[in-house]
């Protein structure tokens, strides 16, 4: 996966790490959650815990800026400093290999909207799906469950 300045993501820094995955979107209801993702990452990072952000249009086009935009308005709004990538698709026949594999390490079916979160062991193994609805401080306690 590319990052949202254009520069390549070396996986290989999760490693041990706790993972939260959330397709994100700039202009939907649940746009708000990005100040709890961020929450979450300055609480649990030093401890373990990595947040990744991915751009999705798909849902009611919900996502219509380019890198450069997403960024600004994650930065500018929320203070994001969380790994923000670029915009990529999670269903369909274009699904990023990420997000087929998510979907079907925890047999959970096409993703339904945005801010749907997957939280990803420190082995690499998917414990648990959240729908969009999810705050992310009411995943805040399975987050220190695992760490």
């Amino acid at each position: 996966a590319k990052t949202l300045s254009g520069g390549a993501f070396d996986p290989r820094t999760l490693e041990g790490k706790l993972v939260l995955v959330v397709n994100t979107a700039s202009e939907c209801g649940f746009t708000p959650q990005y100040a709890g993702l961020e929450a979450l990452h300055r609480k649990y990072s030093e401890k373990g815990l990595a947040v990744l952000g991915f751009p999705c249009n798909q849902f009611g086009e919900q996502e219509p800026g380019d890198a450069k935009e997403i960024a600004l308005f994650c930065e500018k709004n929320y203070g994001v400093s969380f790994p923000m990538f670029s915009k990529i698709e999670v269903n369909g026949p274009n699904a990023h290999p990420l997000y087929q594999w998510l979907k079907g390490a925890s047999a959970s079916g096409d993703i339904e909207w945005n801010f749907v979160k997957f939280l990803v062991d420190r082995d690499g193994e998917v414990l648990r799906r959240y729908p969009p609805k999810a705050k992310p401080k009411d995943i805040a306690s399975d987050i220190e469950a695992v760490l």
